[in-house]
């Protein structure tokens, strides 16, 4: 190997593991931005989600969650120029009451457009976690028990057993 193929090799390298920490962290636009651009097609892009997929399921069978993503940071930081980490964004979740709303109102294109302007979705999907939690005393206990039903695949839940954490 040459030192231009060796260099091509790790920035390749960079590039998928930014990619996968992007997929692993659920942050949406830094994974469509490592995508190859919309020359290469639909089917590719498709393609190159598929195998994120199957490489993150094997790193996560092959490393504990903080190694994983320090292994990925290490690889990722190898190509010039480049970030070594996906940005996550705490603040720039703050719209889940808007989200919330959205659904209400089954309006799925602002749905869509909120989840793909987010850059870190695990804080938007903690926000909407800490929302659902708050708003489930309010929900009467058997329409609760019919979609926790539903959501098993059928049968009834079992009775609770206290509060909810």
């Amino acid at each position: 190997m040459t030192v231009d193929t060796n260099q091509n090799v790790t920035e390749a390298k960079a590039r998928a593991a930014r990619l996968l920490l992007a997929f692993r962290h659920g942050n949406q636009r830094a994974f469509d931005d490592c995508l190859p651009d919309e020359a290469a097609g639909e089917e590719t892009r498709y393609l190159v989600a598929a195998l994120v997929w199957i490489a993150n399921e094997a790193v996560g069978k092959v490393y504990l969650p903080g190694v994983a993503d320090r292994v990925l940071r290490r690889l990722a930081g190898r190509a010039p120029d480049e970030p070594g980490w996906v940005p996550t964004d705490e603040e720039a979740a703050p719209h889940v009451a808007l989200l919330l709303e959205s659904v209400w109102r089954q309006d799925t294109e602002t749905v869509c457009e909120l989840v793909r302007g987010t850059p870190d979705t695990t804080f938007l999907l903690g926000k909407l976690l800490d929302a659902v939690a708050r708003l489930l005393p309010e929900v009467p206990e058997r329409e609760l028990r019919r979609v926790i039903g539903e959501l098993r695949g059928g049968g009834t839940p079992p009775a609770p057993r206290g509060r909810p954490c």
